[in-house]
């Protein structure tokens, strides 16, 4: 991706914020602010999402769930974008959490189809392999 360097003026307690979770993320402060504002952005275009660590990293989540997004929009696609459907097959949450979910997917289509790629491509073999944890006993 190309960069572009631009100054910005920070207060000192943002500046000092910034720092200390760069301190413990062990970042640097272009990578970290650089994420910090592409997050920000998407949860401005795409009110109900937010972004959280899990054991995959870090991952746009529909808010008030720990389920990402790309979780609900494999649903979706596998019910033929059918939203009454994912209604009931995510009955636990919201339509507008269900919406939120939907909007993210069509501003970013490639980030979640990645995701859902990757998860397609999994099997036993590959999860053993990547996640040796996660052995079956034999």
């Amino acid at each position: 991706m190309k960069t572009v360097v631009k100054s910005i003026r920070l207060d000192k307690k943002t500046l000092n914020q910034i720092d200390e979770m760069i301190a413990a993320s062990k970042e640097t402060f272009s990578s970290f602010t650089s994420e910090l504002i592409e997050e920000a952005i998407k949860m401005r275009q795409c009110p109900g999402i937010m972004f959280d660590d899990g054991p995959a990293g870090r991952r746009a989540r529909i808010q008030g769930t720990g389920l990402e997004v790309w979780e609900v929009i494999q649903g979706y696609q596998s019910l033929n974008n059918n939203f009454n459907a994912l209604k009931k097959a995510f009955h636990w949450l919201t339509e507008n959490q269900l919406l939120a979910a939907i909007g993210y997917a069509k501003v970013y289509p490639e980030e979640i189809n990645v995701l859902i790629g990757k998860n397609k491509a999994l099997t036993p073999e590959t999860v053993e392999k990547e996640l040796p944890f996660a052995r079956r006993k034999h």
